[in-house]
């Protein structure tokens, strides 16, 4: 059973998603503070000096914080576009396969009657014609 464990843990895929994942955890971070910590300070000092992560209003006992919402569908946002940017750059750098060649013709036509024959005939069966 040790031996089966070690197996699928070593396997490419798992072990890919595990750096995935970490580098994700880490990439998360970096976004966050960019949105949390340069981009919401711009977007709040332009609409006048708001702070989002502080924007609340309350309905009975309930405190909705609507402004951390904001801040959670930018943060969002700006990983969705960094994600599709990268996607987009590593589908370019994917090389495409040459095409495949043209086969050879196997047929031609008669130039007396028209008709489709052989590419190794030398007299046309429909007419009887010879075929240079």
């Amino acid at each position: 059973m040790l031996k089966e464990f070690k197996e699928f843990v070593m396997r490419g895929n798992v072990l890919d998603l595990a750096v995935a994942v970490i580098i994700g955890g880490a990439f998360g971070k970096i976004v966050g503070s960019l949105v949390n910590d340069i981009l919401m300070p711009l977007v709040g000092l332009a609409m006048g000096g708001v702070n989002f992560s502080e924007q609340a209003f309350t309905v009975g006992a309930a405190v909705v914080k609507w402004g951390m919402f904001v801040q959670t569908v930018i943060d969002f946002l700006v990983v969705a576009f960094v994600i599709f940017m990268v996607v987009k750059a590593a589908n370019s750098m994917k090389k495409t396969p040459p095409p495949a060649p043209a086969a050879a013709p196997t047929t031609k036509e008669c130039p007396h009657c028209f008709t489709t024959i052989s590419i190794k005939a030398t007299r046309c069966p429909n007419c009887t014609s010879e075929i240079k």
